[in-house]
């Protein structure tokens, strides 16, 4: 089902048309150009600033929210495999990003760490890249290591158990499907307004922002379908 899901939602993006160009040709070039619009769009701050806005939903995190949590638990956002430089699989710029905001959270809290995030392509657990990025760069003490997951609910799934192991029950709809009670602690906010003449010119990082907005949305869509 984890790669069924990754199917589905490479196919509802664009340009899919291109799929139905042999069978049915008239309806195949009308998608494609349809989708070589949806690019262009897609890559508009125009249209992407607001479709993040919609993701973007939970405030920051306040000091006082802080206080009330047991534990940070942070996903892993994607890993770059056999990276040159460093010898081995590491962590991607997105997880990188939540890394140092958790790191961050630990100084100012000492709440213990747990690292999220297995290998579903292979290769070395995300949960190690970041345990070594968090320990061996920013200092963090990670307490807990959560290498099997391939998606945001195994996350949860297998989460839980190691933080009632050791007594936290205060640990979103995943999490808390897990019996685990989760505060917001977002980071990376993209829905930053920009000037007119901006907003009209399509850019490559606009179409990492809408990517990363049709993939949690759908994300969603999948939640609210129970998709296991």
């Amino acid at each position: 089902m984890f790669l069924l899901k990754k199917l589905l939602a490479a196919l509802v993006l664009p340009p899919a048309g291109l799929l139905l160009m042999r069978r049915r040709p008239r309806a195949g070039r009308a998608l494609a150009w349809g989708g070589l619009a949806a690019l262009w769009l897609l890559a508009t701050p125009a249209l992407t600033r607001p479709l993040l806005a919609t993701i973007e939903d939970a405030p920051p995190l306040s000091a006082a929210s802080a206080r009330e949590a047991q534990a940070i638990v942070v996903l892993g956002g994607g890993s770059i495999l056999a990276a040159p430089e460093y010898g081995e699989d590491t962590v991607n710029a997105r997880t990188l990003e939540r890394l140092r905001f958790a790191s961050r959270l630990q100084r100012e809290t000492g709440l213990p760490l747990l690292a999220s995030g297995g290998a579903p392509f292979g290769g070395r657990p995300e949960a190690r890249a970041m345990q070594a990025v968090l320990e061996g760069e920013f200092g963090a003490r990670v307490r807990w290591v959560e290498e099997r997951s391939r998606d945001t609910r195994e996350n949860a799934r297998f989460s839980a158990p190691l933080l009632a192991r050791d007594g936290v029950r205060r640990a979103q709809a995943e999490f808390a499907a897990a019996g685990v009670e989760t505060i917001a602690a977002p980071t990376g906010y993209a829905a930053t307004p920009r000037s007119w003449l901006e907003g009209l010119l399509p850019n490559a990082e606009e179409l990492r922002n809408a990517r990363a907005a049709l993939h949690e949305l759908l994300g969603r869509l999948a939640q609210r379908l129970s998709l296991p």
